[in-house]
């Protein structure tokens, strides 16, 4: 009896594998029938939501990749920073670290910083004498500098957030879109109902079935999109934080230095 029922159990267990794998080819096979014998509107919700999810994943894909980068080159922009005794120096690396939104900030406080540095040297070609050494440069403005640094700030998190809210769209609309297809669908289902005169179940589940394929792809647009959203607009704050620093830094030197 042992030695039979070995051989038994593994042709159960065979006959239930290949049951349950049959069941999933049929259950993918029965939906995409359902979406190819569905009514055009319903198909129109699917394709748009389709449309919807397809352009949300790339959005993640691509501001997951643009952020990663961003945070490489910020680390090694401030090891320059911190390291380097001269702007200049920096100044010579930022082309190579331009993923950094940190070097939107220097740039922008460095031009403004020069500017009032070239403003406030003297200009030896007026006057016959030559002038005597001048001494250490001062700032005019250190306010400028700060209001310099400030509009290339948001001009950097612009720059961060820009495609992200298309993803808090989606999952806005996307559960709606579904829904629309899936009361659009029900009413369908009824209208067969009544041209049939017929309640049983395989009159009314294939269209009931066609309806909820809607809500099921709205919720499948819209939970990514949610997910993401949060994520990315969070790493957006800590990069914002990271500029404020930044720019307090930077007016830290420049008030050491230059005033």
């Amino acid at each position: 009896m042992r030695t039979l029922g070995t051989p038994l159990i593994a042709l159960l267990m065979q006959a239930q594998s290949g049951a349950a794998s049959e069941g999933s080819a049929t259950s993918s096979t029965s939906i995409v029938r359902l979406v190819r014998e569905s009514n055009p509107i319903s198909q129109g919700v699917l394709l748009l939501l389709l449309l919807l999810s397809i352009i949300s994943w790339g959005i993640i894909l691509y501001k997951l990749w643009t952020y990663r980068a961003a945070n490489k080159h910020t680390a090694q922009f401030l090891d320059v920073f911190r390291r380097s005794s001269k702007f200049s120096e920096v100044q010579a690396v930022c082309r190579s670290l331009g993923d950094s939104p940190l070097v939107g900030l220097f740039q922008s406080g460095y031009a403004e910083l020069t500017a009032q540095l070239r403003q406030a040297a003297p200009d030896a070609s007026n006057g016959p004498n030559p002038r005597p050494p001048a001494g250490r440069p001062t700032l005019k403005s250190l306010t400028a500098v700060d209001r310099a640094l400030m509009r290339a700030s948001v001009v950097e998190i612009n720059k961060l957030e820009r495609r992200v809210s298309f993803l808090a769209t989606t999952a806005s609309i996307a559960p709606f879109v579904g829904l629309f297809g899936t009361v659009w669908g029900i009413i369908i289902a009824f209208d067969r109902i009544s041209q049939t005169g017929s309640t049983n179940l395989a009159v009314v589940a294939p269209g009931i079935a066609d309806a909820l394929i809607a809500t099921g792809a709205g919720l499948f647009a819209a939970i990514p999109a949610v997910y993401f959203y949060n994520l990315l607009s969070q790493r957006v704050k800590l990069f914002a934080s990271e500029m404020d620093d930044f720019a307090m830094e930077f007016l830290n030197i420049a008030e050491r230095n230059f005033t």
